[in-house]
């Protein structure tokens, strides 16, 4: 992924949170719900639950909230209501988009999400139309600290069953198979490492370069899906020059 930082993106997303916290929360805490009803309310034996109650410190979310979500999902029927959709298109300059949703109502989900791909000057595509150049890995992002070298963390990453570690400038980011973060985020934690994210993710196989203009528009429709209630997360493939 040439021109791909995952640390810029890391700190756009944070700013993002900053700006709307509130949106954040309620979407881990829906996040929440579904994996309580899918796997009990103990992240212990429960390692999706696990992920998201990291995934909701990762982004200042304060325990009382995430233990507040848990046992309201563990006492009610929330989490039922609740479907996974994913949404594929093509925005300008033929980027490649994945939507990812928590729905209790498909119908109004989809119109929602074609207006936007409409309104932005591109089109919601059918399912596969764009998922093929995308795979589904888990990403952990470590802070870089003094003292921590790229073979330091190449030793807990391959001990742990990674794919790979990238230097990203700032940065460290580990690629694991998608039922394999968990694993490896519980052995950076267990070293005393800084994560600053760690969540199974669609990573592009190929990239599109687009300079600021055109890549800025990308982030205008990527921003605008993220405000819908209904989704979670939007993955492009492109990268700014």
């Amino acid at each position: 992924m040439s021109g791909h930082s995952k640390w810029h993106n890391i700190q756009a997303t944070k700013n993002k949170a900053d700006a709307a916290r509130g949106k954040i929360f309620t979407k881990i805490g829906r996040e929440i719900a579904v994996a309580v009803k899918l796997g009990g309310p103990d992240p212990n034996t429960n390692s999706k639950l696990y992920d998201i109650i990291q995934k909701a410190k990762q982004n200042n979310m304060p325990n009382d909230n995430i233990q507040r979500s848990i046992k309201k999902a563990s006492g009610s029927t929330e989490g039922d209501n609740y479907s996974s959709a994913i949404y594929e298109g093509y925005g300008t300059n033929g980027v490649a988009f994945i939507v990812e949703c928590l729905t209790d109502n498909k119908n109004r989900t989809a119109s929602d999400v074609r207006h936007l791909f409409t309104h932005a000057g591109g089109s919601l595509g059918a399912t596969g139309s764009v998922m093929y150049n995308f795979d589904y890995r888990g990403v952990i992002v470590l802070a870089k600290k003094d003292g921590i070298t790229e073979d330091d963390v190449m030793m807990v990453a391959l001990d742990s069953g990674a794919d790979d570690v990238i230097d990203d400038d700032e940065a460290f980011v580990i690629y694991t198979p998608s039922d394999g973060l968990h694993k490896c985020a519980k052995a950076f934690e267990d070293a005393g490492y800084e994560i600053l994210s760690s969540e199974n993710e669609y990573v592009p196989q190929n990239t599109i370069s687009l300079d600021e203009g055109k890549y800025a528009s990308v982030e205008k429709l990527a921003d605008a899906l993220e405000e819908l209630d209904d989704v979670q997360n939007v993955y492009h493939n492109a990268v700014e020059e």
